[in-house]
């Protein structure tokens, strides 16, 4: 027969599997390419833009290299909205490192 300590522990155990329950989010990171980066407050720009995108974590934008670095959860966002967004207030960007 169960005891009162049987019993609250399978509770217990129950109430962390139903919350802890499994991730599939990933983490991303990738580098995109930015055209169009032709003065100091276009770098400011671009982060700003992929900052409001959700799921964005992190980004970094290089004036000198021309680039992005943007760390995203991928159950919120992909490559697609990234380049989007920075597309749309005149940056367009592709990939051109994904994991770096």
């Amino acid at each position: 027969m169960p005891t009162m300590r049987h019993i609250l522990g399978a509770a217990g155990l129950a109430a962390v599997l139903m919350t802890s329950g499994p991730s599939w989010a990933d983490e991303q990171t990738v580098t995109l390419a930015v055209d169009n980066l032709f003065c100091a407050t276009c770098p400011y720009i671009v982060k700003q833009v992929l900052t409001g995108v959700p799921g964005v974590r992190d980004v970094e934008v290089s004036y000198e290299t021309k680039t992005a670095v943007v760390t995203f959860e991928d159950s919120e966002t992909d490559i697609a909205a990234l380049t989007e967004a920075t597309g749309s207030v005149g940056f367009p960007s592709r990939l051109i490192e994904q994991g770096g």
